[in-house]
């Protein structure tokens, strides 16, 4: 049986106010049982929503503080860059912005970077795509590499164009990519990862800055994330969306979210109103526009930049840049609570600033990207002290955007928009490899 090394306990003194809503999660038998998929995406079949247990934790992190095994090393294919990674990982580069990834593709890596996820292939192979946050109009997209069931990069392609800042976005049960638009009138667009299909515009999930989506399987509805310093936390229930099945994303309900109570340290509940009118009218002329999709709830709660967004096992995560918070929802009951606040999380030092996108390992420990003056993906839990995972050296005019493991778990990909540059010319996207996996009999402490 095979588990991964970062499945050891860490004791520490939560703040228990917050701690309570976090009552799901595995046991440690349970986790170990789950072996080689520790790390790869959530199994989206899912179990029945009566057989779920209820809350969100009472564990700490599966990943234990490696920040004093982190060392220095050097890019693989990049050279001039240099990251702080656990002893036993390695890095490579694999595409960088104007060049090709594969060199029998006419692909060329796209500007910016941003969210990505991966895709398993019927060959044992995956597809890694990658939004491109290109601000000229209609210069974004989306784009995807190949990589066969050894891990080696066979093809590089589109996989949406003709759209304009795409930033974050999320991954469907049914294996599509769904690239948001972070322009007011800004759509969702729905995208075949293997490029075959011409990604869809989805209107009726709202016109407004997406920024991320999430699908929950068992409640069978998508979250969606806005980014404006007051923006509203969305969900759409799809008319059509058969157990188990696809969903149809063309029709249905779309939501803003209402939270009860003035104390984000407490767990809160949740209620939800309808939009109207989600597809309005945007016109330069303010007298014969519609009213915004974000502004026909006054009482919606607002929302200090929202930004990265992933479910896992009955729970939404996502992060709001403004407030440098991380929130966790249970969608069963429609609770609301925090799991990471720089105002009140100060044991991490240096806190983190601006969170951004976010992934989540299928063990479900959460893992956020910095926007700000450090570049580190942080492993954040509601029992567990933040660390670093990855610090990116020499790239501070940059961000790191899009993480996401392989399916098998081995790989975690990530980009950095701006690179050593600075700016929208040099995006690098990399691919993190390391000891995962160990003999469960091999080590004592888990």
């Amino acid at each position: 049986m095979s588990y991964s090394p970062l499945a050891k306990r860490r004791s520490q003194e939560p703040n228990e106010n917050r701690r309570k809503f976090l009552r799901r999660g595995l046991m440690a038998a349970s986790v170990l049982a789950i072996g080689p998929s520790l790390w790869g995406p959530p199994a989206w079949g899912g179990s029945p929503r009566s057989a779920r247990p209820m809350g969100m934790g009472n564990r700490v992190s599966n990943i234990p503080n490696l920040a004093d095994t982190l060392h220095e090393i050097t890019v693989e294919n990049d050279p001039a860059t240099r990251m702080m990674v656990p002893r036993g990982f390695s890095v490579r580069e694999v595409a960088r912005t104007g060049q090709r990834a594969h060199p029998g593709s006419s692909y060329l890596w796209h500007s910016e970077p941003d969210g990505g996820a991966t895709f398993p292939m019927r060959d044992g192979g995956w597809v890694y795509v990658s939004n491109a946050e290109v601000g000229a109009f209609r210069q974004g997209g989306v784009g995807a590499l190949r990589f066969n069931n050894k891990g080696q990069i066979v093809s590089s392609y589109s996989i949406c164009s003709g759209t304009t800042n795409n930033c974050a976005g999320g991954l469907t049960p049914w294996g599509t990519w769904l690239s948001c638009e972070e322009i007011e009138s800004g759509l969702v667009y729905e995208c075949d990862p293997t490029g075959e299909r011409l990604a869809m515009p989805l209107p009726a999930l709202g016109v407004f800055k997406h920024e991320g989506a999430a699908v929950d399987p068992i409640g069978r509805c998508i979250y969606l994330t806005e980014d404006e310093g007051d923006g509203n936390f969305y969900r759409f229930i799809p008319d059509v969306y058969p157990s188990g099945g696809r969903a149809d994303l063309r029709n249905g309900r779309l939501e803003v979210a209402i939270v009860q109570g003035d104390d984000p340290a407490s767990t809160r509940s949740l209620s939800w109103k309808e939009v109207s009118n989600p597809n309005p009218r945007l016109t330069g002329d303010e007298n014969r526009r519609d009213l915004p999709t974000r502004k026909q709830i006054p009482e919606a709660t607002k929302f200090d930049g929202g930004e990265g967004i992933w479910y896992h096992d009955g729970v939404v995560y996502f992060t709001t840049k403004g407030d440098n918070r991380v929130w966790a929802v249970d969608t069963a009951r429609d609770l609301i609570d925090l799991i990471y606040d720089k105002k009140t999380d100060g044991i991490f030092e240096p806190g983190i600033d601006d969170v951004d996108n976010i992934t989540v390992s299928s063990s479900g420990d959460v893992i956020v990207a910095e926007d700000g003056a450090e570049m580190r993906l942080v492993v954040v839990g509601g029992d567990a002290r933040p660390f670093e995972l990855v610090n990116v050296i020499g790239q501070r005019g940059s961000e790191i955007t899009g993480p996401a493991f392989s399916p098998d778990g081995n790989r975690l990909y990530f980009s950095s928009q701006r690179g050593i540059a600075g700016d929208s010319t040099d995006g690098r996207t990399y691919e993190m490899r390391g000891p995962f996996f160990i003999d469960a009999d091999s080590d004592k402490e888990a």
